[in-house]
């Protein structure tokens, strides 16, 4: 084993894969995330855990000190503190569509922290079925009396909200594009629409704002955090190309574009774009160390070239932080 580090750093650096490969349709790129998410999700829970989204820092000692796991939860905290929500359970039970939800950690979150009723929906069946997995091992530490573990799944009815804490969560295999109609009716909207990481991933953006402000409550809170490109970045920058190649993007946009796209939907802006990129671009310093795993290099060989280019961005991103050309936010709208 000795020296295998070494053999896959070297790995990592001989491969370059062709930047900006065009998407043939947006279906088709579509298509491409829904097939990542459902090959890869195993190893992003190992290489990043059931949090898969940056870990902010805001300080020099949370750089030095902080684990990732504390510091993605530093992030949840963060786009609840600008948003003005609550950080424990309140009176009144907030309802939560958390979109692009991953394997779930944020809404376990929100449900057994806030005392929250959240539903988390993927493009990716395979996140789902980690999400409940991973649900229902915390609901049986939560409550062992009722037996409730990963090798019992009759114990709890995973199309039905579990209880975590004082809340609940359930997770569903649904489009984001389709959420206005699945929640359409005035029983089934939402106090808080919280996406972080995955609006990037999304052909049609403008339709997302338009939904989110379809299936919020009166009031109800947009709380967004995700990737961004710099206003001024030149036309094809080989760090976003990489980016957008290796992650699977349409054309990033930059913060002012998500703006405007919630108030042309109907949105007012509650918490300007705050630019936190300096605060989580650790983030891709600790990534870079964990990829050097000789499996997760394996698994993106077999995958061919869009294995291997999603390796390479992550190289990319650190470049981009350095640099300034690549930038991520957090921000909330309202209702």
């Amino acid at each position: 084993m000795e020296g295998t580090k070494d053999e896959n750093t070297k790995l990592s650096t001989e491969y370059d894969t062709p930047l900006g490969l065009a998407h043939t349709t947006m279906a088709a790129l579509k298509d491409r995330i829904k097939q990542h998410y459902d090959l890869a999700s195993d190893y992003y829970l190992n290489l990043w855990g059931e949090h898969i989204h940056h870990g902010y820092y805001p300080t020099e000692e949370s750089k030095a000190t902080d684990t990732k796991e504390k510091a993605q939860i530093a992030l949840i905290k963060l786009l609840l503190e600008i948003s003005k929500l609550p950080t424990t359970p309140s009176q009144q039970q907030l309802r939560v569509l958390d979109v692009g939800c991953g394997i779930g950690g944020t809404s376990r979150y929100l449900a057994s922290e806030l005392g929250a009723q959240v539903t988390g929906i993927t493009i990716s069946s395979k996140q789902v079925e980690i999400a409940r997995r991973l649900t229902k091992t915390a609901a049986g530490k939560q409550n062992p009396a009722e037996s409730v573990t990963t090798s019992t799944p009759k114990d709890v009815d995973m199309d039905d909200f579990v209880q975590l804490g004082a809340g609940q969560v359930k997770f569903i295999e649904l489009d984001a594009e389709k959420m206005g109609d699945f929640f359409a009716s005035e029983e089934s909207k939402f106090d808080v629409v919280w996406i972080s990481e995955a609006l990037s991933h999304f052909p049609n953006k403008k339709l997302f704002f338009q939904n989110a402000q379809k299936v919020l409550k009166e009031g109800g809170k947009l709380v967004l955090a995700d990737w961004f490109k710099s206003e001024d970045v030149k036309e094809g920058d080989a760090d976003i190309k990489a980016i957008e190649d290796g992650m699977l993007l349409p054309p990033l946009c930059a913060q002012p574009d998500y703006v405007k796209m919630a108030t042309d939907a109907g949105l007012s802006v509650f918490a300007e774009p705050k630019d936190i990129s300096a605060d989580v671009s650790k983030t891709w310093d600790i990534t870079w160390s964990l990829i050097q795993n000789p499996s997760l290099w394996a698994f993106a060989f077999s995958q061919g070239r869009d294995g291997i280019a999603f390796l390479q961005s992550f190289r990319a991103m650190r470049r981009g932080y350095a640099n300034g050309t690549f930038r991520y936010a957090v921000m909330s709208f309202q209702k």
